[in-house]
């Protein structure tokens, strides 16, 4: 049995990996666009995606670290 409070921190983490996984396809599914349509630059859409992936996925790991020691 988790802590109080903890399987809200499980169920928050889970999301935020769900949401990683849907800027990675969007990332992915913008560069497909892209060279479908002869864009010329589509690395700074994926950049973006993929720096908002990083950002939540930091998050995520974050959460799961236990509570921060003071030194």
């Amino acid at each position: 049995m988790l802590p109080p409070g903890e399987d809200r921190l499980e169920d928050l983490r889970s999301r935020l990996d769900a949401i990683a996984e849907e800027l990675a396809d969007l990332g992915r599914a913008k560069l497909v666009e892209a060279l479908d349509t002869g864009e010329a630059t589509p690395e700074a859409e994926e950049r973006r995606f993929s720096r908002a992936r990083r950002a939540v996925l930091k998050a995520a790991a974050l959460l799961g670290e236990g509570p921060e020691e003071e030194a």
